[in-house]
């Protein structure tokens, strides 16, 4: 009888490699597109925002809702991926994300307020979240262990490509036709992804004895990942740590993380198997996919705004310049997918780091003439920095894993990379605005009068208002400045992320 069902056991296996085998390019293009759908929603709709504010006639710590709620949800639902994947099936709990992330799009575009908006996008990140680890481990499993990193390289042009045409897609929708259209380009992608997941990705039955869902832990993660991005969202306008609702966030995210650590060290079935971590290279990969997060993501949401504000470029042709950066990233992923085992990962993601690094320094030496040619460029190669980075590394952290932690590895390696992406941001915007308020006062300080009584002469400005004049530059000189040092900080922690990357297994020893 053992016998019996070990060959019905191995026939299955069998059928179900065979079938991922021959539709493997489906499946691909099936996972690369809703992995796509779902990273674009994190930066199209902060293009619609103003256009939404005037439509809901809110202010703007409530509209502000409408992305910190997509945020807050994702990440507070990722953990759950395992268990769901395990309880009901693989391949259904993919096309239930897909479905519910499509219907919820609609939903958004449709919405005539915003408690019905923030809704919405509640159920939209819900239901979205789990498709990043999903592709990710669908990909993993659809391709032998020795193309891995080209599997790694397909998986991340769709996650990465969302947060770069983002800006440029919400940007023309929303100038031709209006903001709901930011949502409504889901139905169409979300439909063909979900045909794709119906007619390629295999069937797998699920398993019923799965144990049962562990509620405290992930009441305990989603007050820890809850207060956390709430926090970091709402951390700069409210004045960090002199704010009492700041205060209150920053205990119940420690208090959250506590107890689930403790919870998950004791518990039998714990939401997160804590003892992944025991693996070498997925622990470093975590810590690695953090410091990734921290990096790449924040340049993505400064420049747009540099861009418009201190440069005067339409939201149309912001999108355009940053589509460098897109570039850069797609042929590295595609050269180091292809090529990547030739090489040691250490040394390809020491290569990625410096060129984040020199990538920052350049740009810390911007000015508020800076060439267009200069922009694309220092975006290029911040690309393939991120390229050669992310490649190697998914590669690496789950070579040494077991196959049956994928799923849940691969959702909380994604989520260390959200709150990474998250913590960048914040400490970015923060050091921005700080340090800009800080410039702005050192400069006003040189506005003598007898400056101001030159450039009030008809000759300098033609009898305009001299005062507005000078406010105004001073303000733009101390923005360009912040800028300057936000670059230089993210020059900085690049390399001192290097030396890290000697703690990594060389590439022979991986496997």
């Amino acid at each position: 009888m053992a016998e019996n069902c070990s060959k019905i056991d191995h026939s299955v296996t069998e059928n179900q490699e065979h079938t991922i085998v021959r539709h493997r390019g489906a499946i691909t293009v099936t996972v690369m597109l809703a992995s796509t759908i779902y990273a674009l929603d994190w930066t199209i709709a902060s293009v619609a925002l103003p256009h939404m504010q005037g439509t809901f006639s809110a202010t703007q710590d409530q509209i502000s809702w409408v992305i910190t709620s997509y945020i807050v949800v994702s990440a507070i639902v990722l953990p759950t991926t395992s268990w769901l994947a395990a309880r009901f099936g693989r391949r259904n709990l993919f096309m239930f994300a897909v479905c519910g992330f499509t219907v919820f799009s609609v939903l958004c575009g449709a919405a005539q307020s915003l408690p019905a908006e923030i809704f919405f996008r509640i159920g939209q990140g819900a239901s979205g979240a789990f498709l990043i680890p999903l592709s990710q481990s669908i990909m993993l499993d659809s391709y032998p262990q020795n193309q891995h990193a080209k599997a790694m390289a397909l998986w991340g042009v769709g996650v990465m490509m969302g947060p770069v045409i983002g800006p440029t897609v919400g940007g023309y929708l929303t100038d031709l036709h209006n903001w709901r259209w930011v949502f409504y380009i889901n139905l169409p992608l979300g439909a063909l992804a979900l045909l794709g997941a119906v007619l390629f990705l295999p069937k797998a039955a699920a398993d019923r004895e799965t144990p049962g869902f562990d509620w405290p832990g992930f009441a305990y993660l989603s007050l820890a990942i809850g207060s956390l991005q709430v926090m970091l969202d709402r951390g700069e306008r409210l004045d960090w740590l002199e704010s009492g609702e700041i205060l209150v966030e920053a205990c119940l995210m420690a208090l959250g993380f506590y107890l689930f650590l403790v919870h998950s060290a004791m518990a039998r079935n714990p939401l997160v198997n804590l003892r992944m971590l025991g693996d070498r290279n997925y622990s470093l990969g975590m810590g690695f996919i953090f410091l990734y997060g921290l990096l790449t993501l924040a340049p993505m949401v400064l420049l747009p705004p540099f861009l418009q504000t201190l440069q005067g470029y339409p939201i149309t042709q912001v999108g355009l310049l940053l589509s460098p950066r897109g570039i850069g990233m797609m042929l590295a992923m595609i050269f180091f997918g292809r090529f990547g085992d030739r090489f040691d990962p250490r040394l390809t993601i020491s290569v990625g780091f410096s060129l984040l690094a020199v990538s920052n320094f350049v740009m810390a030496g911007w000015t508020l003439d800076v060439a267009v040619a200069d922009v694309a460029w220092t975006g290029f190669v911040q690309g393939i920095g991120a390229g050669a980075i992310v490649v190697p590394l998914g590669a690496v952290t789950f070579a040494t894993l077991d196959v049956r932690h994928r799923t849940e590895a691969s959702a909380i390696w994604n989520l260390i990379r959200s709150v990474g992406s998250a913590i960048g941001i914040a400490a970015a915007t923060t050091v921005l605005i700080r340090m800009t308020g800080v410039n702005r006062a050192v400069l006003a300080e040189h506005i003598t009068p007898f400056v101001a009584n030159r450039l009030q002469s008809p000759v300098a400005n033609g009898g305009q208002n001299s005062l507005a004049l000078i406010e105004n530059e001073v303000t733009r000189q101390a923005w360009m400045i912040g800028y300057i040092d936000v670059f230089y900080a993210a020059g900085i922690t690049s390399l001192l992320v290097l030396p890290l990357i000697l703690l990594l297994r060389r590439a022979e020893t991986v496997g």
